[in-house]
């Protein structure tokens, strides 16, 4: 059922795929309990590329051929999973550990594969995808859900998944975010950062394409349920798109491996690896395509910065709020931005109990704090006003010990210092000419500063804006 030879892998590298996991996506985000934890704790909205690149880990980490690594992950996000949990807009309450709601999540992936195959032309044939059910289905066993929130056979799936669209499946606020928010407004991977119009011209293209073709390829019961608009074309539109992915598949093999597409994606400024000689050209190249455009017909982009600026560059009160402390975009602090934070910093440090959960706890410490000192209305958040009039003093005890904990966490070998092979971990880079000591290493006192430095004195920093603020 894992391993190299399992159907999954087929699919995962197919650019077809692409196009599956986001209409799963939607799917999802259309039950009521999904959207609402979406809504409420997810940062796709502002770091769409950052979750998606650690979506993507996290299945090959359980689709994998190793028992020990998908035994671990499947602990991860069931700790990741158990922190998410409240009330939607409707007093209805949500829970990301409810069987159910993780079996749909699963239906989803599985139902998509099977329409993105149909819809390109090639449907699978009848032993192929009871294979693949199998799969999805010992993916779920593989997390610790009983059987039987799937039903066991292929007919079954088919009766409940059409009885899940038709009956549970609604126009929840995640739903409408993804459709008209996200893709017309998705902000530039780290690749394309500092290519304002280059990005703002091809997502201008595609971004209403993406949203026609996703929305036509849904169940018609959907559509109609969530009164998403009928445009016409747009049929023909999401069969060219699946029919050209399709195509794609003749590309050399080495072009179509997702983890390269999307660690090409990943490439920051300063980043080391073999596609930083890539990465310069791109960029100069694609600074060359942007001068061209606005000779043609300017576009007008926000400003953007690309977080390469040295350490001395400080952003206004309101920059850093909405680019580092506002996670999920709704235009205020509040806990889920703060555990969006800890989340990031567990899945590259790749920690278990109890790391991970001293490091939730510094920073619900730190929240408390905030809390404490800036809500002003008593509102239970923070809005930017309440922050920018106190910001200047927020070097508290609780950020002090994020700090520490951070420190701790990443210094694995507990030698009181940061190698650069643990730095690389956190930051996914080398050191830089003012970070490592004479011996290459960073010590506590140094560390602490530098990310003290950071989140109170908003300065710019080389690691830390791409750990926090690149989408």
């Amino acid at each position: 059922m894992f391993g190299p030879g399992a159907q999954f892998h087929r699919f995962f590298n197919d650019p077809r795929w692409a196009l599956a996991v986001v209409r799963a996506t939607v799917l999802e985000a259309a039950h009521p309990q999904i959207g609402a934890a979406l809504a409420d704790n997810s940062s796709f909205v502002v770091h769409p590329w950052r979750r998606l690149r650690n979506t993507l880990v996290s299945l090959q980490r359980m689709f994998g051929a190793d028992e020990d690594t998908r035994q671990r992950e499947a602990a991860r996000l069931n700790r990741l999973h158990t922190r998410l949990s409240g009330t939607d807009a409707r007093d209805r309450p949500y829970d990301a550990m409810d069987p159910e709601v993780r079996a749909w999540v699963v239906a989803t992936l599985f139902e998509s594969s099977v329409t993105m195959c149909r819809l390109s032309g090639q449907p699978l044939d009848q032993v192929t995808m009871e294979r693949l059910y199998a799969e999805f289905q010992a993916f779920l066993a593989a997390l610790g859900d009983e059987a039987g929130h799937l039903p066991p056979t292929l007919p079954e799936f088919w009766q409940y998944y059409d009885r899940m669209v038709a009956e549970e499946l609604e126009n929840t606020e995640a739903l409408g975010i993804i459709l008209y928010r996200l893709f017309e407004h998705l902000p530039a991977p780290p690749l394309f950062a500092g290519l304002p119009t280059l990005w703002a011209t091809g997502r201008a293209l595609a971004g209403p394409v993406i949203g026609t073709v996703t929305v036509a390829s849904l169940p018609e019961a959907l559509r109609r349920r969530a009164g998403l608009p009928e445009i016409p074309g747009a049929q023909t539109l999401m069969q060219s798109a699946y029919m050209a992915a399709r195509l794609a598949r003749a590309l050399p093999d080495g072009w179509l491996q997702t983890e390269n597409v999307v660690g090409l994606l990943q490439l920051s400024p300063g980043a080391e690896g073999p596609w930083a000689e890539t990465l310069t050209t791109l960029r100069a190249r694609g600074k060359r395509a942007g001068a061209l455009l606005r000779l043609i017909r300017p576009v007008p982009v926000p400003a953007q910065q690309d977080g390469t600026a040295g350490t001395e560059s400080r952003r206004s009160a309101d920059e850093f709020f909405t680019e580092v402390l506002d996670q999920t975009g709704d235009g205020y602090l509040d806990w889920p931005d703060l555990a969006a934070m800890a989340r990031e910093i567990c899945s590259r440090l790749d920690l278990d109990e109890p790391e991970e959960t001293r490091l939730y706890d510094a920073f619900a410490a730190w929240w408390r704090e905030l809390q404490t000192a800036l809500d002003s209305d008593g509102d239970g958040r923070v809005s930017g006003e309440e922050y920018a009039a106190v910001a200047p003093s927020l070097a508290g005890p609780a950020l002090i010990r994020v700090a520490e904990v951070l420190f701790e966490v990443t210094d694995a070998d507990g030698d009181q210092f940061i190698d650069a092979e643990e730095y690389r971990a956190l930051f996914r880079r080398g050191f830089g000419r003012s970070v490592g000591d004479a011996e290459g290493r960073c010590s506590r006192s140094a560390f602490v500063r530098d990310f003290l430095s950071f989140m109170s004195g908003r300065r710019r920093s080389t690691p830390y804006d791409p750990l926090l603020s690149e989408a």
